[in-house]
């Protein structure tokens, strides 16, 4: 009873309530925000240099191409046989302080700036072939060029040897022209707006394709899956090259038949990747749940499997691009890709042969364009592969 009165007693105050502030361990603090699949997969991919150095690459080789004809002042069918096989860096001489001249390999004159913008070619106004020599005009002086020797010598009127005053770069034409004198950089900026297109259209035809044939494979299994994949077996085996020529035989060349050749014979890879990735899936816990909820066999594929198994796919697709564009340079180097005057890098590649210990960097700068873009892509797929992977997710 006593203690009942002292419980009665107590002053119970709003301070006695107070929330005691307890020690929070490290382990229990959380260091980031929750991030999903994707967002983790963009962080990664954010922290690979090469990648992100593919990535922007990618991005301006197709600004590049989207927009760079539009700010040319030539096309890729423009010619100037005046102009023909000028490199993008040659060496001028100064025939008096406000004159400079830029003499061909073919022993043609051109005036030029200081700075190495061509401005137009010379006529000799004496050409004797029996003595090696032509002489031009230039601003009222006579310049004589002595072909007779090697190296091959500039004379002024008075006859002293001209030296050559320096080395510029073709501020005209940038990547110099061709042996018809088209502008070589404009043409390769159209080989990338043929070849990427290929390659992207390549990519979503195998990823339409490969994805739901390879799906519909692993998913059925049994004897579905064993003829399905026997069919696949049969396309991988036919050569490509015997693809392009049927259907050449078809349709006619260009690039048409490109297109119609990678979309129906490159899904086949991605198809078996797909089928991989399915086959492990199918039996997991969360395709028997929807299988209980009465879910039919498109809306398990399309929207349980597949979309667990992007990683894979997304990494797949990124390397085909590159591959459908090597592809297509091969095929136009061989000539069964576009047709003249329609520029692909690989068109630009054989069209350089003829010519390559004169001129090579008719063969350098398309090259030089296959090479950074298959760089690209590929240093993309690797990060893409390494962000994606959900082993190495921290």
């Amino acid at each position: 009873m006593n203690k009942t009165n002292d419980v009665n007693n107590i002053n119970f105050t709003p301070d006695l309530w107070e929330k005691i502030q307890g020690k929070t361990k490290k382990g229990d603090e959380i260091s980031r925000p929750s991030l999903t699949y994707w967002q983790d997969a963009w962080r990664r991919l954010k922290l690979n240099k090469a990648s992100m150095g593919g990535l922007f690459t990618i991005i301006l080789l197709i600004i590049i191409a989207v927009f760079g004809p539009l700010v040319s002042p030539y096309t890729y069918y423009d010619q100037d046989l005046n102009l023909a096989s000028i490199p993008h860096r040659f060496e001028i001489y100064q025939v008096d302080e406000n004159n400079h001249v830029y003499l061909h390999k073919a022993l043609r004159m051109y005036t030029v700036t200081a700075k190495g913008e061509v401005l137009e070619k010379l006529t000799p106004v004496e050409n004797n072939v029996m003595k090696k020599y032509q002489v031009y005009e230039v601003n009222g002086k006579k310049i004589t060029v002595d072909y007779s020797s090697k190296p091959i010598q500039l004379k002024s009127e008075d006859g002293n040897i001209i030296q050559p005053l320096k080395k510029v770069w073709n501020k005209r034409f940038w990547f110099g022209t061709d042996e018809l004198g088209r502008d070589l950089l404009i043409r390769v900026i159209y080989g990338a707006r043929i070849s990427l297109l290929i390659g992207f259209i390549a990519a979503i035809v195998n990823f339409t394709i490969g994805v739901l044939y390879g799906g519909t494979s692993g998913y059925l299994g049994g004897r579905a899956d064993n003829i399905m994949m026997r069919i696949v077996d049969i396309i991988n085996t036919i050569p490509l090259v015997l693809y392009v020529i049927l259907i050449m035989v078809v349709i006619g060349s260009g690039l048409r038949s490109i297109i119609i050749t990678l979309g129906t014979i490159y899904w086949v890879n991605m198809a078996r990747i797909v089928r991989g990735q399915i086959l492990s899936l199918k039996e997991q816990e969360f395709v028997l749940a929807a299988k209980t909820l009465g879910a039919d066999t498109w809306r398990i594929l399309v929207r349980h499997l597949i979309p667990n198994a992007m990683g894979p796919i997304i990494v797949t697709m990124t390397m085909m691009i590159p591959t459908a564009i090597f592809t297509e340079s091969f095929l136009s180097f061989i000539g069964l890709g576009v047709s003249a005057p329609m520029a692909s890098w690989g068109t630009l590649c054989n069209d350089a042969l003829g010519g390559l210990r004169s001129y090579p960097y008719l063969l350098f700068f398309p090259s030089l364009a296959i090479c950074i873009t298959m760089l690209a892509f590929n240093f993309l797929g690797d990060g893409l592969r390494d962000a994606l992977d959900p082993r190495l997710r921290k």
